[in-house]
């Protein structure tokens, strides 16, 4: 088979030729017959592994290595850190740190007489497996450093450094810099920088700036290697939108053990790849102590929150694999905290990490000392709650969990007016993300977010429902949280009544009923839309969505959205399911073809119609009709009304008696709709 390297999904970075237009170009000293994938260098293993964010130590190949070390019993072999450094008559670069508070370490290298050479082949393999494109030498050295050992590098080209001078300060308001990436941020005091004696030269811990990035003809370099606050890196790189591999990094925490392990890896680099000369002139401005920690627990403690005795020397042997370097004596275990440990605080720390080694399925499931038998199970609202979703669920609805927040720009997306009671939201001082950013005030943006999105990966047709809370502002107390249920219909062969169907199934559930009147929302259709009504309260609504909001979304299906407060149908409502005797008489019919004026709707004649007898027990219109025939104004409605005789009653209904009921229903539509007999 006759191959290119982008059918095979590999550049250069795996095998030199495979960039070229073309045919891949084996080597001739290749076997023939060998396995390509050994070849192009695709028979490696990748693990995938995912880290919590309270072990940060963990996010470097180093890291993990440490890991698995402790838990195989096998001695950890740290990469090389040698270099050998040679005096200079360059000038010093001077380091000031400003802000020690959001840096409290800060460390430097000067690398002189770089030189263009090409990246190593393995070394390029190690960054493309990864997913980074090799570049030059120094670049390289600073991304396998972050991915080695866990520490995020930045180099500047030191002969563009004005006054030889790094200043690590808060930015002034309204300072700009472009980054590499070549966007140009305003920034504010919330933002820290790396300056050289004039400009900014570097955002602290997300990217570089353009104005001082290695190029071709970079001769001079600085290594910089530094410890920045978490939540300042965090909030730059939010308020910018810039998300580097160093910010995600720093935003978990890099510790100052990491900062000089790196730069010292990464200047062995640069003697091994013979790419420049490693220099005496550095620099390590440091507030913080870099000395282990020491900590004495109680085994006891240990053991009392763990559940379990674990013998004492399983816990010194756990321990010491950890590099812990633990000494036991009696009740009291001293350790000395690694300096890449900075999640460790006390004795729970110690216990889990004893637990995790020696194994969580030697935990013994125990009761609490004073803990007592409760008969648990839901309350009597939690099962009405369940009644819902399972009647739901048997009209083919699935159920939806969304975030309990959205972007505010779904606001403007729903039309909503500037003085919308749905504006009114809780803002997240921290958010994910600007699209993640306020509170739910309600919950139709997000169930049309997933009609959308499932319309664009080809499910054309679906039904959903979600049962959450929206919260509404309070002034300075916690906002209101109100529980409601939101309805999703798609498809082209769905309509306004499929919603209404399940609408009308949750009012039979609870033995409710429902009255319907013209919605107004401005994300629906005006005219397939209605509100639904409980006497004179608005309890929910739904509807087609308006056909011009869909054509910005650029759907070509329809999208049915509703909203009910499930509060109020939850607390209102009754589900208890109540049997009668079959009745004595069988039920009687009659049909009403009414002249009704067209401002009238179809609930306000059944409402008459159902209050102005008490044997009826049931309405159904059959027929609507307008045109020819009809004084103008008026429509042609057909119902058939449900009479059913009670079973105290000694005897049916006679057709005398119909005609009584009929003639007392026709006056009452005369008296309060105008409405005749057609």
């Amino acid at each position: 088979m006759l191959c290119s390297g982008e059918e095979l999904g590999i550049n250069d970075d795996y095998y030199d030729g495979a960039e070229e237009y073309g045919l891949l170009m084996l080597a001739d000293d290749v076997p023939v017959g060998e396995d390509i994938k050994k070849v192009v260098g695709l028979d490696d293993y990748i693990f995938d592994i995912s880290i919590t964010a309270n072990r940060p130590d963990c996010q470097s190949v180093l890291g993990i290595a440490r890991e698995v070390a402790a838990v195989l019993k096998k001695p950890l072999k740290m990469p090389a850190t040698d270099s050998i450094q040679k005096t200079t008559s360059a000038e010093p670069i001077t380091v000031e740190v400003q802000a020690q508070d959001l840096c409290p370490r800060y460390m430097g290298h000067f690398v002189q007489n770089v030189k263009a050479v090409k990246t190593p082949d393995w070394m390029r393999r190690r960054l493309a497996v990864c997913g980074i494109r090799s570049i030059s030498p120094i670049v390289d050295i600073t991304n396998f450093v972050l991915l080695e050992i866990g520490q995020p590098m930045h180099a500047f080209d030191a002969d563009k450094l004005a006054g030889r001078k790094i200043v690590v300060r808060r930015a002034t308001e309204g300072e700009k810099i472009t980054t590499l990436d070549e966007k140009e941020f305003t920034l504010s005091s919330d933002n820290l920088v790396i300056c050289d004696a004039e400009k900014p030269v570097a955002l602290a811990g997300v990217m570089g700036g353009a104005d001082s990035g290695i190029s071709d003809t970079t001769k001079n370099v600085y290594f910089e290697s530094a410890k920045f606050a978490r939540d300042s890196v965090r909030k730059t790189s939010r308020a910018l939108g810039q998300i580097s591999d160093s910010s995600l990094r720093f935003e978990k925490g890099v510790d100052a053990y990491s900062n000089s392990l790196g730069l010292a890896r990464a200047l062995h680099l640069i003697d091994e790849l013979g790419c420049g000369e490693v220099t005496c002139v550095s620099a390590d401005e440091c507030a913080i102590s870099l000395e282990n920690r020491v900590m004495t627990v109680s085994v006891e403690k240990i053991n009392a929150l763990l559940g379990i005795k674990v013998p004492d020397e399983v816990i010194v042997d756990v321990l010491d694999r950890l590099c812990f370097k633990p000494v036991l004596e009696g009740d009291n275990l001293t350790v000395e905290v690694p300096a890449y440990r900075d999640d460790i605080d006390g004795y729970p720390d110690i216990a889990e990490e004893v637990i995790r080694m020696y194994g969580y399925d030697n935990l013994v499931p125990t009761f609490l000392e004073k803990a007592s038998v409760t008969g648990g199970g839901l309350d009597e609202m939690q099962k009405k709650e369940m009644h819902v979703k399972t009647r739901l669920a048997t009209q083919g609805y699935l159920e939806a969990y969304n975030y309990s927040f959205y972007s505010p720009k779904d606001f403007d997306l729903m039309k909503l007016p500037e003085d919308a009671q749905e504006r009114n939201a809780v803002r997240i001082l921290n958010p994910i993300s600007e699209e993640l950013s306020v509170m739910r005030t309600f919950l139709s943006p997000s169930m049309l977010a997933n009609a959308v999105r499932n319309i664009r990966r080809g499910n054309d047709e679906g039904r959903e429902f979600e049962v959450a809370n929206v919260y509404i502002p309070q002034g300075d107390d916690q906002p209101l949280e109100k529980k409601r249920l939101a309805l999703g219909v798609w498809g082209a062969k769905c309509d306004f009544f499929d919603m209404k169907g399940a609408v009308e199934t949750l009012a039979d559930t609870f033995h409710l009923t429902f009255s319907y009147e013209r919605a107004d929302k401005p994300f629906l259709h005006p005219g397939v839309s209605a509100n639904v009504m409980m006497g004179k309260q608005v309890v929910g609504y739904f509807g087609e969505l308006d056909p011009a909001i869909a054509g910005g979304l650029g759907l070509d299906k329809k999208v049915y959205l509703g909203e009910l407060d499930l509060e109020i149908l939850l607390q209102k409502g009754d589900d208890v399911i109540a049997y009668t005797n079959l009745p004595k008489f069988a039920d009687m019919q009659r049909d009403l073809a009414l002249l009704v004026d067209e401002k009238y709707t179809c609930a306000e004649v059944e409402e008459v119609l159902n209050h102005s007898c008490k044997y009826v027990t049931k309405v159904k219109m059959f027929d609507l009709y307008r045109g020819k025939n009809l004084p103008e104004g008026k429509k042609s409605m057909a119902f058939t009304l449900t009479f059913s005789v009670p079973n105290t009653a000694g005897k049916g209904f006679s057709a005398e008696d119909l005609d009584g009921f009929v003639k007392k229903i026709l006056n009452n539509l005369k008296f309060k709709l105008g409405v005749e007999l057609r």
